[in-house]
């Protein structure tokens, strides 16, 4: 159940976020359901491989090197899910710290753990 509720505030937030910023078009709240799952599917699979091989730089960088790979992981759901657009990687980058910050304070104010 927690599941679900994830990934309908993560699309709701997803909706809103592109609602206010220029650079990012969401075509329907079934595309931002379709991104949700496709982001958290990445999160899963893509993102722990990505910070494996790029270990060096995120040390060296004191971990900033991770808001690059969250960027990345945001042009690679755009290439995915269709109806679903960022403009360029400093939108995405901008994109996916909002979302963050945004599922961060949800999930402190659900009670989430």
């Amino acid at each position: 159940m927690k599941l679900i509720i994830k990934v309908l505030t993560t699309s709701v937030l997803v909706l809103l976020i592109s609602h206010f910023m220029s650079g990012v078009h969401v075509a329907s709240f079934t595309t931002a359901l379709f991104v949700a799952v496709v982001l958290g599917l990445l999160n899963l699979f893509i993102k722990p491989v990505l910070v494996l091989f790029t270990l060096p730089i995120t040390i060296f960088t004191l971990g900033l090197f991770l808001l690059v790979i969250n960027g990345l992981i945001i042009i690679l759901c755009d290439n995915i899910v269709g109806g679903f657009d960022v403009d360029n990687f400093f939108t995405a980058l901008l994109f996916s710290i909002i979302l963050s910050v945004s599922q961060s304070l949800v999930s402190l104010l659900l009670g989430d753990k």
